[in-house]
């Protein structure tokens, strides 16, 4: 050995090998783990949400005029929220009776994170009337055509929505120049 570095040089012993071997292998353990303790804690998320839920009463069995909100963590479910100003909503006008099947599926979807467009949604909105109920899911960039798109269509596919089911779609922006949730809105099929 001439210097101090010497000690440091790889001699071909193949235990250099092994460490990178062992160094892949930890990498691969404290991945498989962080992905553990996400579904983990998911898990928990939704079993903490279920006992919740199961105490409510459902949208279908309210009378009179009432709405509820399901929104993530930190978002009030208000036009003018931060997470919310940017953005819009989906409009869907059921005759009464559905509301509850549509609430549930709706909501498993969003807790199945089924609509695929990472933290764009915002929250939920289930709205009984008289004459009618209304489903609407909101996002944050009302701006991106191809993710109101595929909420859009997502949303379609877990309410089960035949074809020709009229389709509302309304950014915030919109609702405060009219202070409305539900007139004056963009009509897709």
């Amino acid at each position: 050995m001439n210097n101090k570095f010497d000690a440091l040089k790889d001699d071909d012993s193949g235990d250099h090998d092994q460490n990178e071997e062992n160094s892949t292998q930890k990498d691969g353990e404290k991945e498989k783990s962080e992905r553990d303790k996400s579904q983990s804690s998911n898990k928990r998320k939704v079993e903490q949400f279920w006992r919740f839920y199961s105490h409510m009463v459902r949208p279908g069995d309210l009378t009179g005029h009432s709405d509820f909100h399901l929104f993530k963590e930190g978002i009030k479910p208000m036009w003018e929220d931060d997470a919310n100003k940017n953005g819009g909503k989906w409009i869907i006008r059921l005759r009464k009776g559905l509301a509850s099947r549509c609430w549930e599926n709706l909501i498993l979807a969003m807790l199945g994170e089924q609509f695929m467009v990472g933290e764009e949604i915002c929250g939920a909105v289930v709205s009984v009337r008289f004459q009618e109920d209304i489903i609407s899911i909101w996002n944050k960039t009302a701006s991106d055509q191809a993710t109101t798109a595929r909420i859009r269509d997502t949303l379609r596919r877990v309410l089960n929505l035949p074809p020709n089911t009229i389709m509302e779609y309304k950014t915030h922006t919109d609702s405060i120049k009219d202070n409305s949730s539900f007139r004056n809105t963009k009509i897709t099929l």
